[in-house]
């Protein structure tokens, strides 16, 4: 296998250290030994397959090190450090990338797969050839897909499908693109596979005599024009055949162009010369002639394309490229390790994936997991048309892509500012479908006017509606900022919190680095936008809170230790509530505010740190929640004899909405010689008001007695205890 690999590298590759490929082998054989595939192959046939495949494409060293390791660290008890030691820290930094892309699986909640794709993304622009690493190791897992389950077999299909095959288009790779789509296809439409394989194979000698006729008389002219090529004919891909069915409507019967023939040049010149002499000999098909050399696809392809009408009145494509364009057609962005002595500068790379930091761009303002999958497919794997400025700079666009997506790509302030479009000098809708080779202009007025929101339903590209969204969102964001805080108040005081109390310090500050966020006002933005759901939100804020009180003991005897500490400390009260804790009478305690036990109340005891022992009704949800979390530090406790102590008790009035409701209330509280410590009230919903009211009292019968009598007052649907 490893003179195997050493062949494929002195043939694909310059520059490689033969010894360290040696090395890395050897340590991927021992750390593999004793692990089996699913086909009960030994391990080690799949990372040296992978070198194979990154050899092919012309790799340096260390990623043929790092494609020989990357399982080295997920599966076997090597770690970074000793990748790190025994190689280069660039090679552990490779393997490490594609450890964490190794979790990446298709997840049926979109909601996983988008943040596992933001993952993946966010590796590719710290090295790009992290992902050539993954796009090698997917091709040989598919390469050996059927020993898999079949239900096994259709995830990572449909995994490559939306993932690994856009991901190759978009690096420019169309031959492992092409590889993993046909791949797919056998598992995805296992009928539809076969049934394209056998009607290609029942013509495959007419169809070659055919090709042997074209390339036969192409290279006759191209001799007496002393033109060197080399000609051969390219059979489509399954799923390209397959695509074509579908899109077009069309039995396999009806496609003709099942072939095409490509001619390799030495340099651009003899490209035209070549497409000259092809439409002497055959009749160019109108409209079906397209010119990549001139105007390249942002995925670095070049190449020009025609159909035309060959012999027996049948079409056939040909494609025209020089030897150098071929191998970035078929390699992409790893074609560059292979002619500039290794890897380009990272600026060169850098300008070959604009179309990776558009997706960062808009995908950091997109929330939604359906919407960032759904445009991560669209922006990887669409078509393209390609327009002029009036200046004559080449723009790209998702195919049907609108004037109001060529503003935006030229500058957001020019999308604001559309009013209208001109295209090869005529007005046209906003809605109007750009086609390849229009003239774009765009009027603009002088001050943004700002878009729109009937245009996130007519633009195409995701970073024009990202922008769009973008302007609304600032638009309205103040407004978005007080319905978000109505919003999260509400949704607290629901759960049985202040926000005020449980958004305090370190606790925001954690909810706010989670999302992304600089300040308390992006926070309600969102969630007044609607990106951020409040329920989770406060869900978030409470967990924190929680885990903010909570002490650090671990065990029985720290907790009586620490029993000990609190009653000889000089500074704390003693209990003058009478509450018992462990059969103590006289140890620090202080009631929980979530839920205001009163005597009477069944309650637990909670030790905290440095505050002695909190009291909570044994109904309290974050009592519930602490003693399954660290129940160790629940004890025991129970009510001893008050010493004319008060209590506060928080109760809730759910009240049709009617004149002097409150007031009648405030009377009987008056009336039954209890304090009201505090009210508040939610404005009217639905004609129903909520009030919550604070009483001080003795114990549990003068808050029974007292909110009995509120029951008989006209308009209160119900009182009840406050629950958190």
């Amino acid at each position: 296998m490893l003179d195997k690999l050493f062949e494929k590298i002195d043939k694909n590759c310059s520059n490689v250290d033969k010894e360290m490929i040696k090395k890395a082998y050897n340590l991927a054989y021992e750390a593999h030994k004793i692990q089996k595939r699913e086909s009960g192959e030994p391990y080690i046939i799949h990372p040296v397959e992978v070198a194979y495949i990154l050899a092919d494409m012309g790799m340096d060293t260390s990623t043929i090190t790092a494609g020989l390791l990357h399982d080295v660290i997920e599966d076997t008890n090597y770690t970074y450090e000793d990748i790190s030691r025994e190689f280069s820290k660039e090679v552990a930094n490779l393997v490490d990338g594609v450890t964490k892309l190794g979790k990446i699986e298709y997840k049926t909640k979109e909601e996983q797969q988008a943040d596992n794709v933001r993952k993946m993304l966010l590796a590719m622009t710290k090295d790009i050839r992290v992902i050539l690493i993954k796009l090698a190791d997917r091709l040989h897992n598919m390469r050996t897909l059927k020993y898999m389950p079949v239900e096994k077999q259709k995830e990572k299909s449909k995994e490559t499908f939306d993932i690994y095959a856009p991901l190759a288009h978009r690096l420019g790779m169309s031959k492992i693109k092409w590889e993993l789509e046909d791949l797919a296809f056998r598992y995805i439409n296992p009928n539809e596979y076969y049934f394209i394989v056998r009607k290609i194979a029942e013509k495959r000698g007419e169809r070659e005599k055919y090709i042997a006729e074209i390339i036969a008389q192409l290279r006759e002219n191209l001799d007496r024009a002393s033109i060197a090529a080399d000609i051969d004919g390219r059979p489509k891909h399954f799923y390209s055949i397959y695509r074509k069915m579908v899109n077009k409507n069309k039995t396999i019967d009806q496609i003709f162009d099942l072939t095409a023939v490509r001619i390799l040049v030495d340099n651009v010149k003899d490209c035209y010369a070549v497409l000259g002499i092809v439409h002497t000999i055959y009749k160019p098909i109108p409209g079906r002639f397209k010119d990549y050399i001139a105007m390249p696809k942002p995925n670095m392809y070049q190449s020009l394309h025609s159909t035309v009408i060959g012999p027996q009145g049948k079409p056939f494509e040909i494609q025209i490229r020089t030897f150098e364009m071929h191998r970035t057609a078929e390699y992409g962005i790893a074609a560059h390790w292979k002619y500039k002595e290794g890897i380009t500068s990272a600026d060169d790379i850098d300008k070959k994936l604009t179309w990776l930091r558009e997706i960062l761009e808009w995908q950091t303002e997109t929330s939604d997991a359906e919407e960032f999958m759904e445009g991560f497919k669209i922006d990887l794997f669409s078509d393209e048309v390609f327009v002029f400025t009036p200046k004559g700079k080449v723009i790209n666009l998702p195919y049907d892509a609108t004037p109001i997506d060529f503003a935006y790509k030229i500058h957001t302030d020019i999308g604001n500012r559309c009013v209208g479009a001109k295209v090869n000098g005529k007005m046209v809708p906003l809605d109007y479908n750009l086609k390849t080779g229009e003239i774009v202009e765009i009027l603009a007025a002088t001050t943004p006017k700002g878009p729109s929101i009937d245009w996130l339903n007519i633009v195409k590209s995701n970073q024009a509606k990202s922008k769009i969204r973008a302007w609304f969102k600032k638009a309205k964001r103040e407004e978005n900022i007080n319905k978000g805080k109505d919003i999260l108040e509400k949704e607290t005081k629901k759960q049985g919190y202040n926000f005020g109390e449980i958004s305090k310090g370190g606790t925001l500050e954690n909810i706010l680095k989670k999302y992304n966020m600089k300040s308390l006002e992006d926070l309600y933005a969102a969630v007044g936008v609607g990106a951020l759901t409040p329920s989770t939100v406060v869900l978030k804020l409470k967990e924190s809170y929680i885990k903010s009180k909570n002490c650090e003991m671990s065990n029985d005897k720290v907790i009586e230790e620490h029993l000990g500490k609190v009653e000889k400390h000089p500074k704390q009260k003693s209990n003058s509530h009478a509450v018992i804790v462990k059969g103590e009478k006289n140890l620090l305690v202080r009631f929980a505010k979530c839920c205001n036990p009163v005597p009477g109340d069944s309650i637990i005891g909670y030790i905290t740190k440095g505050r002695g022992v909190s009291i909570h009704r044994s109904n309290c949800k974050n009592a519930q929640f602490l003693i399954s979390k660290e129940g160790n530090k629940v004890v025991d406790v129970r009510w001893g004899t008050p010493k004319g102590a008060e209590y506060i008790a928080e109760i809730m009035l759910r009240c049709e909405d009617r004149a002097r409701l409150l007031s009648e209330c405030m009377e009987i509280i008056s009336d039954s010689k209890i304090y009201l410590y505090a009210i508040n009230t939610q404005p009217p919903k639905n004609s129903i008001i909520i009030i919550n009211m604070k009483l001080k009292i003795i114990d549990i019968d003068d808050l029974k007695v007292v909110m009995k009598k509120l029951k008989k007052v006209k308009g209160v649907l119900d009182v009840d205890r406050t629950k958190n």
